[in-house]
């Protein structure tokens, strides 16, 4: 089958996979390993623009975060995966475009706006986090991208890399590619505590968690609050335990609804159907991920093969982009 175009992302390693990366994510990398020419990129740098202070966990994130992508079903023969960091040419053509992007682009980054507010100044007031925008133009843009799927709030972020190639375009001759934003709808999937699914938060239900930690948590679920007793009726639409049977009791979710409604379902009986649905879906990745995580240099292999691939696309962005600028 011919592939429809070049496709970039890249995800900051934070570890384990948890439900949220997988409904807002991992779904749509497997299916587009087959549909695209995918280069998927472990974004180490761009964890250090909040994680500069305690590193120690990035090494092991990050063999995590490889690890699950493999698990779940991507697969590095139908796919390039490398790591950031591994790539000096990204941090060479940051610095070229940094030289062409006005402060003021960077100001007007809403998420630079709502990180400092959530943050502290103390925390992200800093010469890298303000640049990131610039350091994510590099990282699309030295691979020729042709699409990056992106989310609603992310678009102003796809569309300041746009911006920037304009920029360069302008002062050295068209040459940048102006990626298109393959838009998707990312469900926001909730954690036990009702707030967004976050390794932060404590809150997250992990692919690779046992069928008696997934009950555990999803016992701890909020459901619909004004349910006070098991027979009440129930209102499924601001219930997160509902919006999971969504993502993965979808050929039930019609019963469901109507058993909530009508108070014929009590919420433990829901949740323990969830509970079950989870294991039972996850637990080929359980055992595919304690199989990887047995093998010597297996991540480190991965990584290699990637990188194999996007090396001399990039050295040879960089080598372009020196020569128009005569650095060379």
């Amino acid at each position: 089958m011919t592939k429809k175009g070049r496709l970039l992302t890249g995800y900051r390693p934070t570890g384990k996979l948890h439900i949220g990366h997988y409904v807002g994510n991992m779904q749509n990398m497997i299916r587009m390993q087959e549909e695209h020419e995918c280069f998927f990129f472990i974004a180490d740098w761009h964890a250090l623009t909040t994680k500069y202070k305690d590193p120690h966990a990035l090494k092991e994130d990050i063999r995590e975060m490889v690890i699950g992508w493999i698990a779940l079903g991507l697969d590095p023969k139908k796919c390039i995966i490398y790591r950031q960091s591994d790539l000096p040419a990204i941090a060479e053509l940051h610095l070229y475009l940094s030289m062409v992007t006005p402060m003021g682009w960077l100001e007007r980054n809403p998420t630079y706006k709502e990180q400092l507010k959530e943050l502290g100044a103390k925390l992200v007031y800093t010469y890298g986090f303000i640049g990131y925008p610039v350091l994510q133009a590099a990282d699309i843009l030295i691979m020729h991208a042709d699409m990056v799927p992106v989310g609603e709030d992310q678009l102003p972020h796809l569309e300041l890399t746009r911006e920037i190639a304009r920029r360069f375009n302008n002062y050295y001759d068209d040459y940048m590619k102006e990626p298109e934003a393959i838009l998707s709808e990312t469900p926001r999937v909730l954690g036990t505590d009702g707030r967004k699914m976050s390794k932060s938060y404590g809150n997250a239900i992990y692919l690779s968690d046992s069928p008696e930690e997934i009950k555990k948590k999803v016992r701890k679920m909020i459901t619909d609050p004004a349910r006070m007793r098991a027979h009440d009726p129930g209102h499924p639409e601001v219930c997160s335990v509902f919006a999971l049977h969504q993502q993965f009791s979808m050929e039930m979710v019609a019963d469901i609804d109507k058993q909530c409604r009508e108070g014929t379902r009590t919420c433990t009986d829901c949740k323990d159907m969830l509970a079950q649905r989870l294991a039972d879906k996850f637990n080929d990745f359980r055992e595919s991920r304690e199989e990887y995580l047995k093998i010597p240099g297996f991540v480190e292999d991965i990584l290699e093969g990637g990188l194999h691939h996007a090396r001399p696309v990039a050295e040879e962005t960089l080598h372009e982009v020196r020569r128009r600028m005569n650095i060379e």
